[in-house]
């Protein structure tokens, strides 16, 4: 099989957040309210939905990559099986069956994922950012997510990371393609071995009875 990385299927929620606040005068011991949850208010509720709109690209792209996962990971073991057991004038045409129906999984599966995706975001996300942070970092973070860089940079990343992963497969592919063919092979002699070590032994046939 032709060496073919995985696509990067966990994508994080960046957020940038300004320098916590040194306290003046150091306390002999830490309060009891430390791990309080930083108060509340409809100014700091307003800035955590900026932010959750903010991040609405990245919240879409981490439920596609989840719902990819499981089809990568069916799509290798289908290879695997075609190019084990199906003669090679057929590998071709079974491969594109097996694409269209990967293609339909996810043209069902993407838009409701990410739409649930969406609805837990104010209950998850939002929680958090509501409950660890003041309403100052929260302004510091919107202000960097709104900066027109910040904007460029999560423009132009999927294009870093593709630009990446071609050179990435040429460069690594005479290394990694012969390994992953020997690793494949190790696995299924050893499988082989494995099951036909487990089968039970047939019993031999009775001899057969002297006519009389």
């Amino acid at each position: 099989m032709p060496y073919i990385p995985r696509s990067s299927l966990a994508l994080a929620l960046v957020l940038v957040t300004g320098g916590a606040h040194a306290q003046s005068t150091p306390a002999p011991a830490a309060p009891a309210s430390a791990s309080a949850p930083a108060p509340s208010s409809p100014a700091k509720k307003e800035l955590v939905q900026r932010v959750l709109k903010l991040q609405q690209s990245g919240i879409e792209r981490l439920a596609t990559a989840m719902t990819e996962e499981p089809a990568v990971v069916l799509v290798e073991r289908a290879s695997m099986m075609i190019a084990a057991n199906v003669p090679k004038e057929r590998q071709e045409a079974i491969s594109k069956e097996i694409q269209a129906d990967v293609q339909k999984y996810l043209k069902d599966t993407v838009p409701q994922v990410r739409k649930s995706a969406q609805q837990l975001a104010p209950s998850t996300i939002g929680a958090v950012l509501e409950s660890k942070f003041s309403e100052e970092e929260l302004r510091q973070v919107v202000a960097v997510m709104e900066s027109p860089a910040y904007a460029k940079y999560q423009q132009l990343s999927g294009e870093m990371q593709q630009t990446l992963q071609a050179k990435l497969v040429d460069d690594t592919r005479a290394t990694v393609e012969p390994r992953v063919q020997a690793l494949e092979k190790t696995l299924g002699d050893r499988l082989r071995v494995a099951t036909q070590a487990s089968a039970p032994a047939t019993k031999p046939a009775a001899p057969a009875k002297p006519a009389k």
